[in-house]
Parts: structure tokens; sequence; C-alpha cells
């Protein structure tokens, strides 16, 4: 799951040559890193991490999460906990344990798959838009069409300088990731 295909981005360019594929492809590939560090995670990956919990409540630290694989311990002394025996937000990253006992035994080795499990069409529309962003900055306006407004890469957004327009922030508002994450 790509939150664009090669397909999708030259229809946004309205390119429908080949000769550049390669490196549509490598701007699509940049395209991810730049709107994950504002969504947390968008193409499921699996992701494995040391977490801690002392009370009722464990938390990962790459969110949202799709599905927890396992939970084990990583010290000999360590208590196991089943995963069926336990229940996750997956908006939140907070995993709990069904019988209400507090976390303890730790620190775990976490496995869990991150990500959206589908990209919702506004994070694709902000990424098509991004791109459309990125590719004008080398080809100009001869290739794009569009006037200044936040597409303009004379114009710099405060905090952001001249690589995210603020329609592709806008756009973004809605999956923020929550604070300390992503």
């Amino acid at each position: 799951m790509a939150l664009l295909t090669l397909a999708e981005a030259k229809a946004q360019l309205d390119y429908d040559s080949d000769a550049n594929d390669a490196e549509i492809q490598a701007y699509i590939d940049a395209l991810t890193p730049v709107i994950e560090l504002h969504t947390g995670p968008v193409e499921n990956r699996t992701v494995t991490e040391t977490v801690n919990g002392r009370g009722p409540l464990l938390a990962l630290t790459q969110v949202p999460v799709v599905s927890l694989t396992s939970l084990t311990p990583r010290l000999s002394s360590g208590l196991a906990v089943d995963v069926s025996e336990m229940v996750l937000d997956p908006d939140a990253g907070v995993v709990r344990r069904l019988d209400g006992a507090s976390w303890s035994g730790g620190p775990w080795t976490a496995v869990y798959v991150a990500g959206r499990g589908e990209v919702p069409p506004t994070i694709n529309l902000a990424a098509r838009i991004l791109l459309q962003h990125l590719w004008r900055t080398q080809y100009g306006a001869a290739r794009g069409g569009g006037g200044a407004d936040d597409y303009s890469v004379t114009e710099p957004i405060p905090g952001y300088g001249y690589a995210i327009p603020n329609r592709v922030l806008h756009l973004l508002e809605p999956f923020k990731a929550p604070p300390g994450f992503a």
C-alpha cells in the first residue's frame, strides 16, 4: 500500500510519457516520510520496540496501530501475557490487560503493525498536491500550472520553509499525530 502510485502521480502531473518514470518514482518515495511526519504511520509496517508499563496502561510509540502481534518479556524474570488477554486502543496505541491488572515484570518487546490499513483519500490528495509542488521546484511553472499562492516556490510557509504548501498541511490536519508520536 503506497501513499501514491506512479499512475496517480503521472495523472496529477498531467504527464503521460514514460521518460521520467524513475525520477517521478523517486519523488513518490520521498513523500512518505514528509506526510508521516505530520500524520504518524500511513503505510503499514511492522514495528519492534522495547516498551515499559507501570500501572494499567502500556503505550506504543508508532500510532495508529493496526494490530498487536506479540508482547514478550525481555528479562527471564518477566511475566508473559498472551496477546488475546489484551485490548488495544489503535488510535492512541494504548494496550490494557483484559483482567484489569497493572503492567509489571517488564520491559517487553512489542511487535505490532503500525499504519492505517488503507490510505485515506484525503492523505492521498495531500500526497498528490505535495508531489506536484515538489516537482514544480525542479521544472518550474512550465509544468504543473498554477500561479503564486501556496504553490509558489518563492513564498515560504512559516516553520516549513518552501517544502510543504499550506493546502497540504490543511488536508493533513484531521490526521495529525498526537504530540510525542510519529
